[in-house]
């Protein structure tokens, strides 16, 4: 006899889609974006290489521009009615840095970081 797996309630299921944040840094830029896991597609993203971005920023690659991107991110998800995502972090990275200025900033600008 199989048995079937609880049924959660819709509410619930709402608050833990799986989105998750993955960032990635080169000598030039910044990237940032939200994947929502189950369907593979991306929910949200920021990239300091944005034409619109780069007139507004010193540097595309400083931690300053990291806290930027995460600004706007957390800007984009808000309007996206994402309230939480859970952060992904390579093996190389470490909380630290660019790493934290873009954490930091998308909890300043209203997520919930699980």
């Amino acid at each position: 006899m199989v048995i079937p797996p609880p049924v959660r309630p819709p509410r619930v299921v709402n608050f833990l889609k799986p989105y998750v944040l993955k960032m990635h840094f080169t000598n030039k830029y910044v990237d940032a974006q939200v994947i929502h896991a189950p369907t593979a597609t991306v929910a949200s993203a920021a990239s300091s290489q944005e034409k619109a971005l780069r007139t507004s920023m010193e540097s595309t690659r400083d931690v300053a521009a990291a806290a930027k991107i995460g600004k706007i991110l957390g800007e984009r998800l808000l309007l996206k009615e994402i309230p939480a995502v859970s952060v992904f972090l390579k093996r190389e990275q470490k909380y630290h840095g660019k790493v934290k200025a873009v954490i930091d900033s998308l909890r300043d600008a209203g997520i919930k970081l699980l």
